[in-house]
């Protein structure tokens, strides 16, 4: 069996190279044939396909190859150990193709990873198992005794449905004195036979005249057929019948309806009576299936359609009519009409999609192929010319590289999370009049790639947290989205490491929960130690490679009233304080003053000052917000000379804290120089003289300190600032905020000014009210977005005591940082501005005093 195959196979080499020339760089197609024998058993071999395609057998089990026919039975399979290609079941030609030569099964071999497609054709050949048959096994005419030599009367046709050499090629008549035979070939190169009267009848002689008629096919051996023919001799009828036209020639459309006049036939006869009467029908040898479609008028010989015609089946139809007289002995004459079917466009083009690439990734390059398929119409010329397109405005394209065949190729990149899913319409349309056309939708997913980063609905966020918290509470839930799918979209949150912060102290007071980005707090917090961290949260997603983001969460500690006031001034060892006045003050005479200090901020550390307690209550008085103690009266000689009052400093938090100073007022009898300090001093000239010496030299030597110290920090934070002079411009939008009064939780750190003071100011002139707004910002913070508290630096305020003639209380001192003019400019440095509440401005910058 394999030398049968392998001497009918052929494989055109030319054909190949013919298909990858016209094969795309993304797919292969290659087209090989082969040729085999009709009714070969099961398992017998047709070609071997790995071999013949240059393909690696060792691959053919990884890479699917499988066999892909167009019609519901499946002929021929695949080995995958061999590579070859064998019959599946028995082929017989006839079945599949009739009358149509050459038979050929067109296949696909599919090939994937990488995706390639193979055309196949087998040419199933012909080979001599039917014999010729004759439709009746006997046939009679009846032919006049007065026929002339040379007449000819047509015979019953053989039919073979073998094709070929193996169909039905001549006839054999058996030896007689009468007639020849005249084998004829027919338009459709069918065999047909003619008797032809060589010697005149004699009917008185020989009544009947029985010949064998032998059918034999072109096979080797040949197979035959055998048809009695039994000839009445009759007397004699001196005309025949004879038709106006040998041939009649006629074009039907496939479409025609039925009864439709196709020809008519006219014979006419020279006698009279019934030898002149003429009868039509159909030649004896006229095919069954001709009689099916076609019927013929006896008396007016019009042939009409009686049957659906199929141009696909059969083209073209040849019909032999008879005209016979009606005497005693008839005669008869014959015609041939040639009936040719037109085609028209009445088969619908089939789409057939033989291997969809689903789902797609969605970063596969322009070019990746779909699907491959295929279509075919039955019909022919423009009729059956089938063109394949989509609809517009998809990133998919059809190409052909081979007549109807198709790739469905990707022609843009995709991207799922715009479009997950492609329901694509194809349409197979021909080149008929009108038109047909069929649709076939074929459905194609996109497959997700770990192609965005997680996102956040914020660039930073702001967090206040209260301190002396609750350690483990929540304090924030941050979240991110990610538009990929499954294990990309899965986020995964982590608190990293922050230049400014140490990481150690980051990780002890924080946590972050890594599944839903819920922070917590894990340690107590002192707004008095740290008011602010920054802290950096990365999100990261599951895919691969995985992609993060971060984020800023700036959290800031907000002020709780949990310091009492401190006295700072005056000073002393003992628990209580020592002052001494002279009996002889006037009222209004300030006997000393109370300065206290509270570690919080704002409304917690704005400090009122009440005379709780006092020897003789109505001798001294203190200021609600300034803390100074002056008399309310004159001095009486009934007045004790010891009068101990008790100070209550109290904050404005909630709750109120407070503390208590004790002041011990002596009264003096005689004048004696009023003391820069409440603490014991030796009262003698050589001490005042060393004292004094000590305190001028010591504020000397505190000034110069400062003014180095204030000089340097100046040079190095004017340096900076000119570094980062961009970053501030692009900021000062978010760095200078107008705040609200009393609730901001930057604010001075050292108190607030009483509300009549304020009240003062707002309806001054623009300059002071302009001081009520400026943010107490630290100058090394200049140019950043976080504001940062500056306690009052008591060198500072001893400088500013000197030149104040009086002494001060820290909440009448604050930095300002550079602030906004009307016109938008900021100034270009800092500005130390001492505000006494009614009396003066003092600017430090300037260097002088304003009223």
């Amino acid at each position: 069996m394999n030398g049968a195959a392998g001497k009918n196979r052929w494989v055109t080499q030319w054909l190949q190279l013919l298909g990858l020339w016209l094969g795309v760089s993304d797919w292969a197609f290659a087209f090989i044939r082969y040729a085999i024998p009709e009714e070969m058993p099961k398992s017998s071999l047709v070609g071997n396909v790995v071999l013949d395609l240059g393909l690696d057998l060792q691959q053919l089990q990884a890479r699917n190859l499988r066999v892909v026919s167009g019609g519901s039975r499946k002929y021929f399979e695949a080995d995958l150990n061999t590579g070859k290609l064998l019959v599946n079941e028995r082929i017989d030609r006839e079945e599949l193709c009739a009358t149509l030569s050459p038979c050929v099964l067109n296949l696909q071999i599919i090939a994937e990873n990488p995706l390639e497609l193979y055309g196949v054709a087998v040419e199933v050949q012909d080979i001599n198992d039917n014999d010729p048959v004759f439709l009746s096994k006997q046939m009679r005419l009846e032919i006049s005794e007065s026929v002339s030599p040379g007449a000819r009367f047509p015979l019953e046709s053989a039919q073979d449905p073998d094709v070929g050499i193996n169909s039905l090629q001549t006839y054999q008549l058996s030896s007689n004195q009468h007639y020849a035979l005249n084998i004829q070939t027919g338009g459709d190169n069918t065999k047909y036979a003619e008797l032809v009267l060589e010697k005149t009848l004699d009917r008185e002689q020989q009544k009947e005249i029985l010949l064998i008629l032998t059918a034999l096919d072109g096979g080797n051996p040949p197979r035959s057929a055998t048809l009695q023919v039994l000839i009445d001799v009759l007397d004699a009828n001196d005309n025949i019948p004879i038709f106006n036209q040998s041939i009649y020639k006629a074009s039907v459309r496939e479409d025609t309806p039925l009864n439709t006049l196709v020809a008519r036939t006219r014979a006419f006869d020279l006698d009279e009576g019934p030898n002149g009467e003429i009868i039509y029908s159909f030649s004896s040898h006229t095919p069954a299936r001709v009689r099916q479609l076609f019927v013929l008028d006896s008396d007016t010989g019009e042939l009409r359609l009686n049957g659906l015609l199929d141009f696909e089946e059969i083209k073209f139809y040849e019909i032999y009519v008879q005209a016979k007289d009606k005497g005693t002995n008839p005669a008869e004459a014959h015609c041939k009409i040639l009936v040719e079917i037109i085609d028209v466009n009445d088969n619908i083009p089939e789409i057939t999609v033989t291997s969809v690439y689903s789902p797609v990734p969605e970063d596969a390059a322009p070019g990746t192929v779909i699907a491959l398929l295929s279509v075919t119409d039955q019909d022919s010329g423009d009729n059956g010319l089938v063109n394949c397109f989509i609809p517009f405005g998809t990133p998919f394209a059809l190409s052909s590289s081979l007549k109807n065949y198709y790739t469905l190729q990707m022609k843009e990149p995709l991207d799922r999370e715009i479009i997950s899913e492609y329901n694509i319409t194809i349409t197979a349309q021909d080149a008929g009049s009108p038109s047909l056309m069929e649709k076939k939708q074929i459905f194609v997913k996109v497959s997700d790639i770990n192609d965005n980063p997680p996102t956040f609905p914020q660039s930073f966020y702001d967090v206040y947290v209260e301190e002396n918290n609750l350690p483990g509470a929540i304090i924030f839930n941050i979240s991110a989205s990610d538009p990929d799918l499954d294990r990309n979209s899965r986020l995964s949150y982590s608190i990293l490491a922050n230049e400014k912060y140490d990481r150690d102290l980051v990780s002890r007071s924080f946590s972050i929960n890594r599944e839903n980005g819920t922070i917590y707090i894990l340690t107590l917090l002192d707004y008095e130690n740290i008011m602010e961290f920054r802290l950096v949260v990365q999100v990261r997603d599951g895919g691969f490679p995985p992609l993060a983001t971060n984020v800023t969460i700036n959290i800031f500690v907000t002020d709780q009233n949990d310091n009492e006031p401190r006295v700072l001034y005056p000073t002393s060892g003992n628990s209580s304080l020592f002052s001494e006045i002279m009996s002889t003050v006037s009222p209004g005479y300030l006997v000393t003053k109370i300065v206290a200090w509270d570690a919080d901020a704002g409304y917690n550390a704005w400090l009122s000052y009440v005379l709780h307690e006092a020897t003789d209550p109505g001798l001294f008085a203190v200021g609600l917000y300034s803390g100074e103690i002056t008399t309310t009266r004159s001095l009486q000689e009934e007045d004790s000379r010891k009068q101990t009052l008790i100070i209550l400093i109290k904050d404005h938090g909630e709750p109120t804290l407070s503390s208590t100073a004790t002041l011990i007022v002596t009264i003096a009898e005689t004048s004696r120089e009023t003391l820069t300090d409440f603490t014991v001093v030796s009262t003698t000239p050589q001490s005042k003289k060393h004292l004094t010496f000590y305190l001028i030299l010591a504020i000397i030597l505190i000034s110069v300190a400062f003014f180095v110290t204030v000089v340097g920090v100046g040079s190095y934070k004017f340096y900076k600032w000119r570094q980062s002079k961009d970053i501030f411009k692009a900021s000062r939008n978010n760095l200078y905020r107008t705040p609200e009064p009393f609730n901001h939780v930057d604010t001075v750190r050292s108190g607030f000014f009483p509300p009549d003071f304020y009240q003062q100011v707002l309806t001054a002139d623009s300059c002071q009210s302009d001081l009520l707004y400026k943010m107490p910002f630290a100058p090394s913070t200049i140019g950043s977005r976080q504001s940062t508290v500056t306690r009052c630096d008591p060198t500072m305020y001893n400088q500013i005591i000197s030149t104040s003639n009086r002494l001060l209380v820290p909440s009448e001192v604050m930095y300002v940082c550079p602030f906004p003019s009307v016109s938008g400019k900021l100034s270009s440095e800092p500005e130390l501005e001492l505000k006494l509440p009614g009396r003066y401005i003092i600017s430090g910058k300037e260097g002088k005093r304003e009223s």
